[in-house]
Protein backbone atom coordinates (compact mmCIF):
# COMPACT_ATOMS: atom_id res chain seq x y z
CA UNK A 1 0.00 0.00 0.00
CA UNK A 2 1.38 3.42 -0.91
CA UNK A 3 2.42 5.51 2.08
CA UNK A 4 0.23 8.49 1.15
CA UNK A 5 -2.81 6.29 0.69
CA UNK A 6 -2.16 4.55 4.02
CA UNK A 7 -1.89 7.90 5.82
CA UNK A 8 -5.07 9.19 4.20
CA UNK A 9 -6.84 5.96 5.14
CA UNK A 10 -5.70 6.38 8.76
CA UNK A 11 -7.40 9.80 8.76
CA UNK A 12 -10.60 8.57 7.12
CA UNK A 13 -12.77 8.83 10.23
CA UNK A 14 -11.69 12.44 10.73
CA UNK A 15 -12.22 13.29 7.07
CA UNK A 16 -15.65 11.68 7.02
CA UNK A 17 -16.66 13.44 10.23
CA UNK A 18 -15.71 16.80 8.74
CA UNK A 19 -17.54 16.03 5.50
CA UNK A 20 -20.73 15.03 7.29
CA UNK A 21 -20.62 18.11 9.48
CA UNK A 22 -20.29 20.33 6.42
CA UNK A 23 -23.10 18.36 4.77
CA UNK A 24 -25.44 18.94 7.72
CA UNK A 25 -24.78 22.67 7.64
CA UNK A 26 -24.57 23.71 3.96
CA UNK A 27 -24.13 27.34 2.97
CA UNK A 28 -24.61 28.89 -0.47
CA UNK A 29 -22.06 31.04 -2.26
CA UNK A 30 -20.52 33.99 -0.39
CA UNK A 31 -22.41 32.93 2.78
CA UNK A 32 -20.05 30.11 3.83
CA UNK A 33 -19.43 31.80 7.19
CA UNK A 34 -19.65 28.70 9.38
CA UNK A 35 -17.75 26.54 6.90
CA UNK A 36 -14.98 29.09 6.49
CA UNK A 37 -14.74 29.47 10.26
CA UNK A 38 -14.16 25.75 10.72
CA UNK A 39 -11.62 25.70 7.89
CA UNK A 40 -9.69 28.63 9.37
CA UNK A 41 -9.75 27.12 12.86
CA UNK A 42 -8.48 23.75 11.62
CA UNK A 43 -5.67 25.30 9.56
CA UNK A 44 -4.61 27.65 12.34
CA UNK A 45 -4.54 24.68 14.70
CA UNK A 46 -1.88 23.15 12.46
CA UNK A 47 0.28 26.22 12.92
CA UNK A 48 -0.28 27.51 9.37
CA UNK A 49 -0.39 31.15 8.30
CA UNK A 50 -4.10 31.74 7.61
CA UNK A 51 -5.87 34.60 5.83
CA UNK A 52 -9.65 34.85 6.08
CA UNK A 53 -12.26 37.00 4.34
CA UNK A 54 -10.65 36.59 0.91
CA UNK A 55 -13.39 37.37 -1.65
CA UNK A 56 -15.80 37.69 1.30
CA UNK A 57 -15.66 34.16 2.74
CA UNK A 58 -12.59 32.53 1.19
CA UNK A 59 -9.74 31.15 3.30
CA UNK A 60 -6.09 30.91 2.22
CA UNK A 61 -3.29 29.20 4.13
CA UNK A 62 0.40 28.95 3.34
CA UNK A 63 2.30 25.80 4.26
CA UNK A 64 6.03 26.37 3.86
CA UNK A 65 8.61 23.64 3.47
CA UNK A 66 12.03 23.71 5.11
CA UNK A 67 13.85 25.11 2.07
CA UNK A 68 13.05 27.29 -0.96
CA UNK A 69 11.33 25.89 -4.00
CA UNK A 70 8.21 26.18 -6.17
CA UNK A 71 4.77 27.18 -4.95
CA UNK A 72 1.88 24.81 -5.64
CA UNK A 73 -1.71 25.99 -5.27
CA UNK A 74 -4.33 23.47 -4.15
CA UNK A 75 -7.90 24.69 -4.53
CA UNK A 76 -11.02 23.35 -2.75
CA UNK A 77 -14.52 24.84 -3.14
CA UNK A 78 -16.90 25.17 -0.17
CA UNK A 79 -20.35 26.29 -1.34
CA UNK A 80 -23.65 24.40 -1.48
CA UNK A 81 -26.73 24.76 -3.70
CA UNK A 82 -30.31 26.05 -3.20
CA UNK A 83 -31.81 22.53 -3.36
CA UNK A 84 -34.07 20.73 -0.88
CA UNK A 85 -32.31 17.49 0.08
CA UNK A 86 -34.11 14.17 -0.42
CA UNK A 87 -31.38 11.65 0.48
CA UNK A 88 -32.80 10.63 3.85
CA UNK A 89 -29.22 10.28 5.11
CA UNK A 90 -28.51 10.51 8.84
CA UNK A 91 -26.29 13.50 8.05
CA UNK A 92 -28.80 15.21 5.73
CA UNK A 93 -28.95 18.99 5.53
CA UNK A 94 -30.44 20.81 8.50
CA UNK A 95 -30.76 24.02 6.49
CA UNK A 96 -34.10 24.21 4.72
CA UNK A 97 -33.75 24.51 0.96
CA UNK A 98 -29.95 24.30 0.94
CA UNK A 99 -27.93 21.18 0.17
CA UNK A 100 -24.45 19.99 -0.70
CA UNK A 101 -25.59 18.42 -3.98
CA UNK A 102 -22.27 18.61 -5.81
CA UNK A 103 -19.65 17.22 -3.43
CA UNK A 104 -18.10 20.46 -2.21
CA UNK A 105 -18.52 19.28 1.37
CA UNK A 106 -16.21 16.43 0.41
CA UNK A 107 -13.78 18.79 -1.31
CA UNK A 108 -13.50 20.93 1.82
CA UNK A 109 -12.94 17.90 4.02
CA UNK A 110 -10.33 16.58 1.57
CA UNK A 111 -8.57 19.95 1.63
CA UNK A 112 -8.25 19.92 5.42
CA UNK A 113 -6.97 16.34 5.32
CA UNK A 114 -4.42 17.22 2.65
CA UNK A 115 -3.25 20.13 4.82
CA UNK A 116 -2.79 17.77 7.76
CA UNK A 117 -0.93 15.19 5.67
CA UNK A 118 1.44 17.73 4.15
CA UNK A 119 1.99 19.55 7.43
CA UNK A 120 3.34 16.35 8.94
CA UNK A 121 5.83 16.12 6.06
CA UNK A 122 6.70 19.79 5.66
CA UNK A 123 10.32 19.19 6.73
CA UNK A 124 10.74 17.21 3.48
CA UNK A 125 9.29 19.86 1.18
CA UNK A 126 11.30 22.26 -0.97
CA UNK A 127 8.82 25.05 -1.58
CA UNK A 128 5.36 26.02 -0.38
CA UNK A 129 1.77 24.85 -0.63
CA UNK A 130 -0.91 27.50 -1.00
CA UNK A 131 -4.18 26.03 0.26
CA UNK A 132 -7.14 27.90 -1.24
CA UNK A 133 -10.65 27.28 0.11
CA UNK A 134 -12.91 29.05 -2.35
CA UNK A 135 -16.45 30.38 -1.94
CA UNK A 136 -19.18 30.56 -4.56
CA UNK A 137 -18.10 28.16 -7.29
CA UNK A 138 -21.70 27.50 -8.34
CA UNK A 139 -22.06 30.18 -10.98
CA UNK A 140 -21.42 33.15 -8.71
CA UNK A 141 -17.86 33.90 -9.73
CA UNK A 142 -15.99 32.92 -6.57
CA UNK A 143 -12.74 31.98 -8.30
CA UNK A 144 -12.60 35.22 -10.30
CA UNK A 145 -13.27 37.19 -7.10
CA UNK A 146 -10.37 35.41 -5.42
CA UNK A 147 -8.08 36.19 -8.36
CA UNK A 148 -9.12 39.86 -8.13
CA UNK A 149 -8.39 39.72 -4.38
CA UNK A 150 -4.82 38.63 -5.10
CA UNK A 151 -4.86 34.90 -4.43
CA UNK A 152 -2.40 34.36 -7.27
CA UNK A 153 0.18 36.69 -5.70
CA UNK A 154 2.37 36.84 -2.60
CA UNK A 155 3.56 34.23 -3.31
CA UNK A 156 2.68 33.54 -6.93
CA UNK A 157 2.00 29.84 -7.59
CA UNK A 158 3.95 27.91 -10.20
CA UNK A 159 1.40 25.07 -10.44
CA UNK A 160 -2.33 24.84 -9.65
CA UNK A 161 -4.26 21.67 -8.86
CA UNK A 162 -7.94 21.02 -8.22
CA UNK A 163 -10.22 18.04 -8.03
CA UNK A 164 -13.87 17.09 -8.17
CA UNK A 165 -15.59 14.11 -6.62
CA UNK A 166 -17.45 12.87 -9.65
CA UNK A 167 -20.56 10.69 -9.69
CA UNK A 168 -20.35 10.31 -13.44
CA UNK A 169 -17.50 7.90 -12.71
CA UNK A 170 -17.54 4.93 -10.31
CA UNK A 171 -15.25 4.62 -7.32
CA UNK A 172 -11.69 3.70 -8.37
CA UNK A 173 -11.95 5.37 -11.75
CA UNK A 174 -10.21 8.69 -12.37
CA UNK A 175 -10.28 11.27 -15.15
CA UNK A 176 -6.82 12.81 -15.62
CA UNK A 177 -6.60 14.15 -19.16
CA UNK A 178 -4.41 16.67 -20.99
CA UNK A 179 -5.96 19.65 -22.73
CA UNK A 180 -9.49 21.04 -22.26
CA UNK A 181 -11.51 18.87 -19.86
CA UNK A 182 -14.39 21.17 -18.88
CA UNK A 183 -16.21 23.59 -21.13
CA UNK A 184 -16.29 27.35 -21.29
CA UNK A 185 -19.77 28.45 -20.27
CA UNK A 186 -21.96 31.36 -21.31
CA UNK A 187 -25.37 32.10 -19.86
CA UNK A 188 -28.00 34.10 -21.71
CA UNK A 189 -31.32 35.74 -21.11
CA UNK A 190 -33.44 36.60 -24.11
CA UNK A 191 -36.50 38.85 -24.17
CA UNK A 192 -38.69 38.55 -27.26
CA UNK A 193 -41.10 41.50 -27.44
CA UNK A 194 -44.15 41.28 -29.67
CA UNK A 195 -47.70 42.61 -29.35
CA UNK A 196 -50.34 40.88 -27.30
CA UNK A 197 -53.80 40.06 -28.53
CA UNK A 198 -56.67 37.61 -28.57
CA UNK A 199 -55.78 34.01 -29.37
CA UNK A 200 -58.69 33.83 -31.82
CA UNK A 201 -57.47 36.87 -33.78
CA UNK A 202 -53.71 36.30 -34.18
CA UNK A 203 -53.46 38.59 -37.22
CA UNK A 204 -53.91 41.60 -34.95
CA UNK A 205 -51.08 40.51 -32.67
CA UNK A 206 -47.33 39.85 -33.05
CA UNK A 207 -46.77 36.49 -31.42
CA UNK A 208 -43.52 36.33 -29.40
CA UNK A 209 -44.03 32.61 -28.75
CA UNK A 210 -43.85 31.76 -32.43
CA UNK A 211 -40.75 33.91 -32.74
CA UNK A 212 -39.21 32.22 -29.69
CA UNK A 213 -39.89 28.80 -31.19
CA UNK A 214 -38.22 29.82 -34.44
CA UNK A 215 -35.20 31.16 -32.55
CA UNK A 216 -34.80 27.94 -30.59
CA UNK A 217 -34.98 25.87 -33.75
CA UNK A 218 -32.74 28.11 -35.86
CA UNK A 219 -29.93 28.41 -33.31
CA UNK A 220 -29.60 24.62 -33.11
CA UNK A 221 -28.42 24.63 -36.71
CA UNK A 222 -25.26 26.40 -35.54
CA UNK A 223 -24.26 23.18 -33.80
CA UNK A 224 -25.43 20.80 -36.50
CA UNK A 225 -24.27 22.76 -39.55
CA UNK A 226 -21.60 25.29 -38.55
CA UNK A 227 -19.52 23.51 -35.90
CA UNK A 228 -17.25 20.74 -37.15
CA UNK A 229 -18.38 17.25 -36.05
CA UNK A 230 -14.84 16.88 -34.69
CA UNK A 231 -15.49 19.66 -32.16
CA UNK A 232 -17.99 19.84 -29.32
CA UNK A 233 -20.46 22.59 -28.53
CA UNK A 234 -23.86 22.92 -26.88
CA UNK A 235 -26.67 25.49 -27.03
CA UNK A 236 -29.39 24.72 -24.50
CA UNK A 237 -32.54 26.75 -23.90
CA UNK A 238 -33.55 25.90 -20.35
CA UNK A 239 -36.49 28.18 -19.57
CA UNK A 240 -39.34 29.72 -21.56
CA UNK A 241 -41.90 31.89 -19.82
CA UNK A 242 -44.79 33.59 -21.60
CA UNK A 243 -48.48 34.15 -21.15
CA UNK A 244 -50.99 33.40 -18.42
CA UNK A 245 -54.04 31.82 -20.07
CA UNK A 246 -55.18 29.82 -23.10
CA UNK A 247 -56.81 32.54 -25.21
CA UNK A 248 -54.41 35.46 -24.88
CA UNK A 249 -51.32 35.89 -27.04
CA UNK A 250 -48.74 37.37 -24.67
CA UNK A 251 -46.86 40.58 -25.36
CA UNK A 252 -43.45 39.05 -24.69
CA UNK A 253 -41.57 35.85 -23.96
CA UNK A 254 -38.53 35.36 -21.72
CA UNK A 255 -35.98 32.63 -22.41
CA UNK A 256 -32.82 31.55 -20.60
CA UNK A 257 -30.11 29.06 -21.37
CA UNK A 258 -26.45 28.22 -21.63
CA UNK A 259 -23.77 27.79 -24.30
CA UNK A 260 -20.79 25.44 -23.85
CA UNK A 261 -17.61 25.14 -25.91
CA UNK A 262 -14.05 23.84 -25.56
CA UNK A 263 -12.18 25.53 -28.39
CA UNK A 264 -11.73 29.36 -28.22
CA UNK A 265 -12.17 29.77 -31.99
CA UNK A 266 -15.34 27.68 -31.99
CA UNK A 267 -16.59 29.74 -29.06
CA UNK A 268 -15.95 33.06 -30.82
CA UNK A 269 -17.68 31.91 -34.02
CA UNK A 270 -20.63 30.34 -32.18
CA UNK A 271 -21.33 33.40 -30.04
CA UNK A 272 -21.22 35.71 -33.07
CA UNK A 273 -23.63 33.51 -34.99
CA UNK A 274 -25.91 33.09 -31.99
CA UNK A 275 -26.29 36.86 -31.67
CA UNK A 276 -26.82 37.21 -35.42
CA UNK A 277 -29.49 34.50 -35.67
CA UNK A 278 -31.37 35.57 -32.56
CA UNK A 279 -31.52 39.17 -33.77
CA UNK A 280 -32.26 38.25 -37.38
CA UNK A 281 -35.06 35.80 -36.65
CA UNK A 282 -36.62 38.23 -34.20
CA UNK A 283 -36.63 40.99 -36.79
CA UNK A 284 -38.02 38.65 -39.44
CA UNK A 285 -40.91 37.86 -37.09
CA UNK A 286 -41.52 41.59 -36.40
CA UNK A 287 -40.36 41.25 -32.79
CA UNK A 288 -37.95 43.31 -30.79
CA UNK A 289 -35.05 41.40 -29.23
CA UNK A 290 -33.18 42.10 -26.00
CA UNK A 291 -30.27 39.70 -25.50
CA UNK A 292 -28.09 39.56 -22.39
CA UNK A 293 -25.18 37.16 -23.04
CA UNK A 294 -22.62 36.76 -20.25
CA UNK A 295 -19.47 34.69 -19.88
CA UNK A 296 -19.62 32.43 -16.83
CA UNK A 297 -16.21 30.77 -17.05
CA UNK A 298 -13.54 29.88 -19.60
CA UNK A 299 -12.66 26.27 -20.35
CA UNK A 300 -10.59 24.24 -17.89
CA UNK A 301 -7.45 23.43 -19.86
CA UNK A 302 -5.05 20.93 -18.27
CA UNK A 303 -1.34 21.36 -18.84
CA UNK A 304 -0.16 18.26 -20.72
CA UNK A 305 3.06 17.82 -18.77
CA UNK A 306 1.36 18.15 -15.39
CA UNK A 307 -1.54 15.88 -16.38
CA UNK A 308 0.88 13.20 -17.59
CA UNK A 309 2.83 13.38 -14.35
CA UNK A 310 -0.32 13.15 -12.22
CA UNK A 311 -1.67 10.20 -14.19
CA UNK A 312 1.56 8.32 -13.58
CA UNK A 313 1.51 9.28 -9.91
CA UNK A 314 -2.13 8.18 -9.52
CA UNK A 315 -1.20 4.74 -10.80
CA UNK A 316 1.42 4.49 -8.07
CA UNK A 317 -0.52 5.99 -5.17
CA UNK A 318 -4.10 4.78 -5.54
CA UNK A 319 -5.52 1.27 -5.23
CA UNK A 320 -5.94 -0.67 -8.45
CA UNK A 321 -8.28 1.33 -10.63
CA UNK A 322 -8.78 2.77 -14.09
CA UNK A 323 -7.24 6.07 -15.11
CA UNK A 324 -9.08 7.63 -18.05
CA UNK A 325 -6.67 9.77 -20.06
CA UNK A 326 -9.36 11.12 -22.38
CA UNK A 327 -12.15 12.13 -20.00
CA UNK A 328 -14.04 15.36 -20.73
CA UNK A 329 -17.35 16.89 -19.81
CA UNK A 330 -19.39 19.84 -21.07
CA UNK A 331 -19.88 20.86 -17.46
CA UNK A 332 -18.09 24.04 -16.39
CA UNK A 333 -15.87 24.87 -13.44
CA UNK A 334 -14.51 28.24 -12.37
CA UNK A 335 -11.15 26.73 -11.39
CA UNK A 336 -10.51 27.77 -15.00
CA UNK A 337 -9.89 31.35 -13.85
CA UNK A 338 -6.98 30.18 -11.67
CA UNK A 339 -5.59 28.00 -14.46
CA UNK A 340 -5.71 30.74 -17.10
CA UNK A 341 -2.37 32.08 -15.88
CA UNK A 342 -1.10 29.28 -13.64
CA UNK A 343 -0.51 25.95 -15.43
CA UNK A 344 -2.24 23.10 -13.70
CA UNK A 345 -4.49 20.08 -13.76
CA UNK A 346 -8.06 19.41 -12.71
CA UNK A 347 -8.77 15.82 -11.67
CA UNK A 348 -12.04 13.85 -11.61
CA UNK A 349 -12.20 11.36 -8.73
CA UNK A 350 -14.84 8.70 -9.33
CA UNK A 351 -17.27 8.65 -6.39
CA UNK A 352 -20.38 6.73 -7.49
CA UNK A 353 -21.33 3.36 -6.01
CA UNK A 354 -24.22 1.85 -7.95
CA UNK A 355 -24.59 -1.13 -5.63
CA UNK A 356 -25.15 1.16 -2.66
CA UNK A 357 -27.44 3.49 -4.61
CA UNK A 358 -24.93 6.34 -4.37
CA UNK A 359 -25.20 7.31 -8.01
CA UNK A 360 -27.57 10.28 -8.33
CA UNK A 361 -26.24 12.98 -10.62
CA UNK A 362 -24.74 16.24 -9.48
CA UNK A 363 -27.27 18.94 -8.49
CA UNK A 364 -29.90 16.23 -7.84
CA UNK A 365 -31.80 16.32 -4.51
CA UNK A 366 -30.71 12.72 -3.83
CA UNK A 367 -27.04 13.31 -4.62
CA UNK A 368 -24.58 11.50 -2.37
CA UNK A 369 -21.30 9.69 -2.94
CA UNK A 370 -19.19 6.80 -1.71
CA UNK A 371 -17.11 8.33 1.07
CA UNK A 372 -14.16 6.07 0.27
CA UNK A 373 -13.56 8.59 -2.52
CA UNK A 374 -12.48 11.03 0.20
CA UNK A 375 -9.45 8.84 0.92
CA UNK A 376 -8.57 8.60 -2.77
CA UNK A 377 -8.83 12.34 -3.31
CA UNK A 378 -6.82 13.28 -0.23
CA UNK A 379 -4.07 10.75 -0.97
CA UNK A 380 -3.68 11.87 -4.57
CA UNK A 381 -3.61 15.61 -3.82
CA UNK A 382 -1.13 15.21 -0.97
CA UNK A 383 1.08 12.92 -3.04
CA UNK A 384 0.96 15.33 -5.98
CA UNK A 385 2.00 18.33 -3.87
CA UNK A 386 4.79 16.34 -2.28
CA UNK A 387 5.97 15.02 -5.65
CA UNK A 388 6.21 18.50 -7.17
CA UNK A 389 8.00 19.89 -4.11
CA UNK A 390 10.58 17.17 -3.65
Amino acid sequence: MDEWYRKALDLFETTRSLRRDFHRHPEIGFKEVRTAGIVARELAGMGLEVTTGVAQTGVVALLEGNRPGPVILLRFDMDALPIQEETGAAYASQNEGVMHACGHDGHTAIGLTVARLLNEERHKLAGSVKLVFQPAEEGLGGALKMVEAGVLENPRPDISLGLHLWNELPLNRYGISPGPVMAAAEIFQLRVIGRGGHGAIPNLAIDPLVAAAQIISATQTIISREVSPLHSAVISFSTLHAGETFNVIPAEAMLQGTIRTFDPQVRERLLARFRQIVTGVGQAMNCQIELDLQNLTPAVDNDTRIADRLAQLAGQVLPAGEIDRDYRTMGSEDMAFLMQTIPGCFIFVGSANHEQGLNAGHHHPRFDFDEQALVRGAALMAAAASDFLT
